[in-house]
């Protein structure tokens, strides 16, 4: 089995280019098959080379490596810490734009087989009889201006200087059918398509052609990509079986589409893979999600990129649009911080500043076991640990709002008594807030959450209103922090 991965250099990748990807990466995988990447650079106005390097980036952040395709560039490998296998290049060049004289052979086959001619129709003809069709109450297509020029009639509009584009002639009845691997059985009527576009005016070829030539000639297998393509495969299979070229299996997938149902798009939280990467997004908590998106696994577990390949099964993927949320991204992301190790957990806090101060700056060098310790539980985002560290190391006398209206409610005598306590250096928390509730008949809510805003609920540099309510455990907290500093922070409550 050969999957494909084929993009176009025109923008950085998004989430739906990224699910595409990865069920290809995946269904291949499953079968010990192999992964192509394609640059399909054919609009030379757009392409852009910034783009096949931030694409390159972004698959192997996500741990994507492709066995065919392009090469690996050494420094994007060592910036994402990717180890990729060696590759194969038999079938190259990659890079759509190097492979025009292949096509070239093959815009000459079917001329000579009279299964393309050449067409001068400008755009404003075009879109007059377009409009002239849909006036007409009929589906739009080519009206067949051009297809039947003499070679005479042809020469002459050349020497007029007018280029030519190249369709492609369609059967004017019968059917063109396909097995969909999501979508079961595909036909469509001749008569319906009309004659499409395969090299444009300016000698590029059009999608259409280039993009169903290079599956043919690289031996894909399999092809997973988006509904919205689904009408492009009856032109792609009638030029593949003019050309007496394989054609791959097809597997059109269902499109993501945010909570109101429409296209996936920034207002309802769609990121770039960039995005995801500056924002401290783990790579395995992306796929996780990404992999279930529109595909079903039996297994609701966190699964590692092995066992989502091993379960991945082209027949539980989906027809209805798969909805994106927020919420599940988070979910899977939590997962992948609780896999991390200590060690990995600093590096990936560190990654982050806020308001120009990094983790470093906050805890200290022998603070940093402790801290991930107390924190980790708590940690979705590396923005999470600072703004922990912020509150548990911050000297501003200034408390989250809530917790201050806690500390308010409990009186100025509960704080005395606890820096009375305090003073007789318990040994823990347990022996600490023990102490306390004997001191001020407090138990319950009405003893641990005044203490809680206490230890941990100032601002310090930043701080989100109520996180100290759903804070570190509090033996975590009491070890983590000295003496002094909780002394301090319940004196400051007894003021409040």
């Amino acid at each position: 089995m050969k999957t494909r991965f084929a993009p176009s250099p025109t923008g950085y990748i998004h989430l739906g280019n990224v699910r595409t990807a990865l069920f290809n990466w995946l269904c291949a995988q499953s079968e010990q098959g192999s992964f192509l990447l394609r640059i399909e650079d054919t609009d030379e106005e757009r392409s852009e080379a910034i783009y096949v390097d931030a694409l390159k980036q972004d698959l192997l952040w996500l741990g994507l490596d492709w066995q065919e395709g392009p090469k690996f560039d050494r420094l994007i490998v060592e910036d994402v810490g990717s180890n990729p296998v060696p590759l194969v290049h038999d079938k190259g060049p990659y890079f759509q734009s190097q492979r025009n004289d292949i096509y070239d052979d093959y815009f000459t086959q079917l001329i000579k087989s009279d299964k393309a001619y050449p067409c001068f129709c400008s755009q404003e003809e075009l879109a007059y009889s377009r409009k002239a069709q849909r006036t007409a109450g009929h589906a739009p297509r080519y009206a067949g201006t051009c297809a039947a020029l003499s070679a005479e009639e042809v020469e002459q509009k050349c020497g007029q200087g007018l280029n030519p584009s190249l369709r492609f002639r369609v059967p004017h009845s019968g059917r063109i059918g396909f097995e969909d691997h999501v979508r079961g059985q595909q036909d469509f009527e001749c008569s319906d398509i009309g004659d499409f576009i395969i090299r444009r005016s300016t000698g590029a070829p059009a999608f259409f052609f280039s993009n169903a030539v290079d599956d043919a000639l690289m031996n894909v297998t399999h092809v997973f990509r988006g509904e919205d393509h689904l009408t492009n495969t009856p032109r792609q299979k009638l030029i593949l079986e003019a050309l007496a070229l394989r054609i791959p299996e097809y597997a059109h997938i269902s499109l993501i589409v945010g909570s109101d149902g429409t296209p996936l798009s920034k207002r309802h939280g769609s990121m770039s893979v960039a995005e995801l990467r500056d924002k401290g997004y783990i790579p395995i908590g992306v796929l996780n999600y990404l992999a279930r998106l529109g595909h079903h696994y039996a297994n609701d577990d966190f699964m590692d990129e092995a066992t989502l390949a091993k379960e991945f099964d082209i027949k539980h993927l989906g027809k209805a649009p798969a909805r994106f949320q927020t919420e599940q991204l988070m979910h899977w992301q939590k997962e992948a911080v609780m896999r991390l190790t200590d060690k990995q957990v600093w590096q990936w806090i560190s990654i982050s500043e806020l308001e120009g101060i990094s983790i470093n700056a906050l805890v200290a060098d022998d603070a940093r076991d402790i801290f991930i310790k107390t924190v980790r539980d708590n940690l979705v985002m590396p923005q999470d640990a600072l703004s922990w560290a912020s509150s548990l190391f911050s000297n501003s006398g200034q408390f989250d709002s809530a917790a201050a209206d806690v500390m308010t409610n409990s009186g100025a005598d509960f704080f005395t008594q606890a820096v009375v306590c305090m003073s007789s250096e318990p040994a823990n928390f347990k022996e600490f807030s023990k102490a306390v509730g004997t001191a001020t008949g407090c138990k319950g809510k009405h003893l641990f959450m005044p203490l809680r805003a206490a230890l941990t609920g100032e601002n310090g540099i930043h701080g989100w209103d109520n996180q100290w309510q759903r804070g570190p455990q509090m033996a975590d907290v009491f070890a983590l922090l000295s003496k002094e500093v909780m002394q301090r922070r319940l004196e400051l409550a007894s003021q409040l």
